[in-house]
């Protein structure tokens, strides 16, 4: 049964779904939409066109739905879609999209938002991610499944972060990070690969071999890069997990790719 608290205020038009809890002062605006299950635990401000999926728990002080900080920004309709089951702890902020950028900032399911991270406009993010404290995205980023972002991390708006990557706490990230990639630093630099975080997530030893030899080629210090990326491709075609990384330079960015400081 949907429980809301007489102090809470939920707008006429605001969709509840079935066993939602509104929490002591919470606002819901009238075109929001709770999945079944969601939890909004107290004093949490859900407004603009919000979708937050079933599971979700949803703790004080958050704000999701709030109007995207873009100077071009007029007040158009635009959303944020957020999947299911995530925890999404005190004062987080998640904004919706601006028209120029799609209209749509997407957040994924079975994720951890801890306290004060960021989420801006238009950016989309995977599922199973966790952002530490403070985590901070600019706009139009894109974020893989399973990225670990450390405490107090920022990256610079149109990054792209691959699959299964992590970010040290305080990272300045404003390059693309390769799936798989461990970075640090101020500005953030490639450290080489997430192997404590391949290794939770079960990866095979011959998938995580595969990966150290195509890294340790890729980023030599003989031939072109682009030579390098097409000996990777031929060596490792058969490499699932090799092959992503590839695409994943190849494919069209807006930022430059993150490198090592020097060669491996």
């Amino acid at each position: 049964m949907t429980q809301i608290h007489p102090t809470a205020i939920v707008s006429p038009g605001a969709q509840l779904g079935q066993d939602v809890e509104v929490g002591a002062f919470c606002t819901v605006g009238s075109q929001v939409q709770l999945g079944d299950g969601v939890r909004l635990v107290s004093h949490v401000v859900i407004e603009g066109a919000t979708q937050i999926g079933a599971g979700t728990t949803v703790h004080p002080f958050a704000v999701l739905g709030g109007a995207p900080q873009h100077l071009a920004h007029k007040g158009e309709e635009t959303r944020l879609v957020i999947g299911e089951r995530n925890i999404i702890r005190e004062h987080v902020t998640m904004h919706t999209g601006t028209v120029g950028g799609g209209g749509v900032t997407k957040i994924g399911s079975d994720s951890l938002y801890m306290v004060g991270a960021h989420v801006a406009h238009d950016c989309i993010v995977g599922d199973r991610v966790t952002f530490a404290n403070n985590a901070t995205l600019g706009g139009h980023v894109v974020i893989g499944d399973f990225v670990f972002m450390g405490g107090l991390c920022a990256v610079h708006q149109f990054t792209r972060i691959g699959r299964y990557s992590f970010v040290g706490g305080g990272g300045v990230v404003t390059k693309d990070i390769i799936p798989y990639g461990s970075v640090w630093g101020n500005h953030a630099h490639l450290e080489g690969l997430n192997l404590v975080g391949l290794k939770r997530r079960g990866f095979t030893r011959e998938a995580i071999n595969a990966l150290r030899a195509a890294y340790r080629l890729l980023f030599a210090d003989e031939g072109t890069f682009q030579e390098r990326l097409d000996d990777v491709a031929e060596a490792h075609a058969d490499t699932p997990e090799v092959m992503e990384i590839v695409d994943f330079i190849r494919s069209e960015a807006n930022r430059p790719l993150c490198l090592p400081e020097r060669e491996v």
